[in-house]
């Protein structure tokens, strides 16, 4: 089925048909398919949809549909799907409501479900505790594999997972973890505490949902468990969650390293004014940036106008040396992201991109100057001026390339920041600079 075969349906008042259609398909796919309809067919077929899929159909729309859904329902409809909701589901969608329909849709919740979501939503953005679901099986250590599986049995429905069951104490301290899997092939009568695992990775509720991902990424985990301060268990978050924060979090810094303000809107959601904003500012800041660069170009008139020929390789000069760079500092935040490096490396990382640099730029030289002295014939000092600020170019691009996401880094800012364009722009500047300084001196020129 798709979105117009849906919405014919719709216009045919067939709602039995689409129903049962609806029945049959994935809680993502008909999401998907939600979304390219009208708004106003939008919350036609979704009222359709049985009340078991409902809210697990809710938890994949986007944002501005979630909205305009949930304040189209009555009170008490909007009540059972935010109490359908996940947790952590559940408070994404909260925070992107104005305060006022937040209060009146909570008024209508579980107790329960109202103290989960003000539970999350008073940890800080972007942490663990933000992101973690409180929907989570625990054990006690001293209960029986027989009576481990009853309880997933009676409660697990409502779990975000059930594959790892966390064990805790009296104190709800949490001591250990045991697999799905293991409490299958275990006998009935075994205790939790012999079968559990005790050596726990877990992340506290203030730990920066970048590092989570970054621990279940390297554990190759399905969840990680969130603690307290002392080591009490508050919540869990999923692989699935991991996945979307990965994605904001590439997307942020994408947008980052083209001088553009991050943004959570999709780009088809968002409008030409929209994108003006995002993009003006840095626009505006490069522009006036490269007014040095008109001005190195000004103050070196007299080389210029002794060999006009100088000029024709200054966008071949300024290009390399902003690619080299570009190269460099894309290298070097990856690696920081990743953290395979960190400032106190900043020693043996400079002196590997120095020697890739000599290379690099030795390699572009001689090549250029072959194809100045065979194809093009100009003057042997002019093609020696112009392969040394080639060498010389790339060399300090890569250096500056690599030092400053490293310097940002270690004043707690975005190494994304100084991409490109914004290195390019600096590198310009110094890449004329060189090219001046080089040509006036072996050139003779006064």
């Amino acid at each position: 089925m798709n979105s117009e075969e849906l919405q014919l349906m719709l216009d045919n008042k067939k709602y039995h048909d689409l129903r049962d259609e609806l029945s049959k398909l994935n809680e993502a796919d008909i999401a998907a398919l939600l979304e390219k309809l009208p708004k106003k067919s939008q919350l036609k077929a979704f009222r359709l949809l049985p009340k078991d899929m409902a809210a697990d159909v809710f938890a994949y729309l986007p944002t501005d549909v979630e909205q305009q859904i949930i304040t189209s329902l009555t009170d008490r409809e909007a009540g059972n799907i935010i109490d359908n909701l996940m947790s952590d589901d559940a408070k994404d969608l909260m925070e992107e409501m104005p305060a006022s329909v937040v209060k009146s849709l909570l008024s209508h919740t579980s107790p329960e479900t109202r103290n989960d979501i003000n539970r999350l939503l008073k940890f800080p953005e972007d942490s663990a505790g933000s992101i973690m679901t409180v929907e989570f099986v625990d054990l006690k250590e001293n209960l029986t594999v027989s009576q481990a599986i009853e309880k997933i049995r009676r409660i697990g429905i409502d779990k975000e997972t059930i594959n790892i069951c966390y064990v805790l104490d009296p104190a709800r301290h949490l001591i250990g973890i045991v697999a799905l899997r293991t409490l299958i092939l275990s006998r009935g009568d075994e205790l939790i505490k012999d079968i559990m695992e005790e050596n726990v990775i877990s992340v506290e509720t203030t730990t920066d949902q970048e590092e989570v991902a970054r621990q279940i990424s390297k554990y190759d985990f399905l969840s990680i468990p969130v603690v307290d301060s002392e080591n009490r268990l508050v919540g869990i978050i999923t692989v699935d969650d991991i996945v979307d924060i990965i994605q904001e979090e590439a997307t942020e810094d994408i947008q980052k390293m083209a001088a553009i303000l991050p943004s959570d809107t999709p780009y088809p959601k968002m409008s030409a004014f929209m994108l003006w904003r995002k993009r003006v500012v840095w626009l505006m800041f490069l522009m006036i940036s490269v007014t040095f660069t008109g001005k190195i170009i000004t103050s070196y008139e007299d080389a210029l106008g002794s060999f006009i020929v100088l000029t024709a390789f200054i966008p071949m000069l300024m290009d390399t040396g902003g690619n080299t760079g570009s190269q460099s500092s894309t290298t070097i935040i990856r690696a920081l992201s990743l953290e395979e490096i960190t400032f106190k490396d900043i020693g043996s990382v400079l002196f590997k991109e120095f020697c890739t640099a000599l290379l690099c730029g030795g390699t572009l030289a001689l090549l250029n100057f072959i194809r100045l002295m065979v194809l093009d014939r100009v003057d042997p000092m002019v093609a020696l001026v112009v392969c040394l600020t080639l060498l010389c170019a790339v060399m300090s691009a890569t250096l500056v390339g690599a030092l400053l996401p490293m310097a940002a880094r270690k004043f707690g800012l975005d190494p994304a920041v100084m991409a490109a364009p914004v290195l390019t722009t600096m590198i310009d500047a110094v890449t004329l600079g060189i090219y001046f300084q080089i040509a006036t001196h072996v050139l003779h020129i006064t």
